[in-house]
């Protein structure tokens, strides 16, 4: 346990050299306001209370929210913070997982140049774990996002796709399902269908107007849903994925500023000393963590692929949370212990 607080203060003291202020939130954390910008997973993984006088309260599953709350109601620009402290988490029976571990994080809020946070954040991650056995990974949920949302389809149906970008699964069987023609008979169907069940009126015409609207949309455009199966499947080093993805957005063009943006970062990284000749690239990579990343994703782990530091480009977070205001941030956290254990 020793060697941990020494893992932890050494990182610390690392993102202080850095320029990061150090900050603290609150263990007890209002889940009414935060659960829902967390995603389905931590959602089903957090420890949640009720408070006579706070109302339903959570124990503290991340940093990273709690700290762009704080800084929009009150932070100047640009910033940078550091914390550290536990996390709180349920995990299922046999994984062997700690149900509360230790985070060391650092945050950017910067609007002046994007593409050199995301490579600062990243180089200063590498340099914080350099004497350790990782692997680093990298994606851009951005390309992704730009991909769904450039689909020559409904609202409706970019919109169903989007909310499940992060559950592969769901993600697979919507696109499974919006390439086949719809049938065409269930307006009649659904016409004669009987009122039971709890929800209201209203609710379920709305759920039947979908479904029309849904019978009525033609399949998805087989070129455009072939080059967004084609970005899931692109996997190499970054040049290398970023020239494939190229020829992808000529049959999806809209994925174009993402790529401009990627193609600024790997060239901001290369600026601060990184081989990105051999950084790892993956156009699936991130859609297992947390649901608000937006752009840059990365990742650290041993042979045995358990994250030991992760983190990324979160935006839209602070357009939540800012109540109309928002600022380009991007962080990570590292796990002490999951470090120690590779040392």
């Amino acid at each position: 346990m020793d060697r941990v607080r020494q893992q932890t203060e050494r990182l610390s003291n690392l993102f202080r050299d850095a320029g990061a202020v150090p900050v603290e939130t609150s263990v007890l954390q209002p889940a009414d306001t935060l659960l829902d910008l967390y995603g389905e997973d931590i959602r089903a993984r957090a420890y949640v209370t009720s408070d006579p006088v706070l109302g339903e309260q959570m124990l503290r599953p991340d940093f990273t929210v709690p700290v762009v709350q704080r800084h929009m109601e009150d932070g100047a620009e640009p910033a940078r913070y550091t914390y550290q402290g536990l996390v709180f988490r349920k995990q299922e029976a046999g994984t062997g997982r700690a149900s509360e571990y230790t985070q060391v994080g650092y945050e950017v809020f910067d609007r002046a140049d994007p593409a050199g946070a995301d490579a600062e954040v990243f180089t200063l991650f590498s340099q914080a774990l350099k004497d350790a056995p990782v692997i680093a990974e990298t994606g851009d949920i951005g390309v992704l996002i730009a991909a769904v949302a450039g689909l020559s389809t409904t609202e409706r149906r970019r919109g169903a796709l989007l909310r499940h970008l992060w559950r592969p699964g769901r993600f697979r069987a919507l696109l499974e399902r919006f390439s086949h023609p719809a049938n065409r008979t269930l307006p009649s169907i659904l016409d004669s269908a009987p009122e039971i069940g709890l929800r209201t009126a209203s609710e379920v015409q709305a759920r039947l107007d979908a479904l029309r609207e849904d019978a009525k949309t033609d399949p998805l455009d087989p070129n455009e849903l072939r080059a967004l199966q084609a970005i899931l499947e692109v996997s190499d080093v970054a040049p290398n994925a970023l020239a494939q993805l190229r020829e992808i957005a000529k049959d999806l063009n809209a994925i174009a500023p993402a790529l401009d943006q990627l193609e600024a970062r790997l060239s901001a990284l290369s600026a601060r000393g990184v081989d990105v000749n051999g950084l790892k690239f993956s156009g699936a990579y991130g859609r297992t963590t947390m649901e608000y990343y937006d752009g840059f994703v990365f990742g650290f782990h041993g042979e045995d692929a358990v994250p030991v530091a992760s983190g990324g480009r979160y935006d839209a977070l602070t357009r939540v949370l800012g109540q109309g205001r928002e600022i380009p941030a991007v962080g990570g956290v590292i796990r002490p212990e999951m470090l120690e254990a590779l040392t």
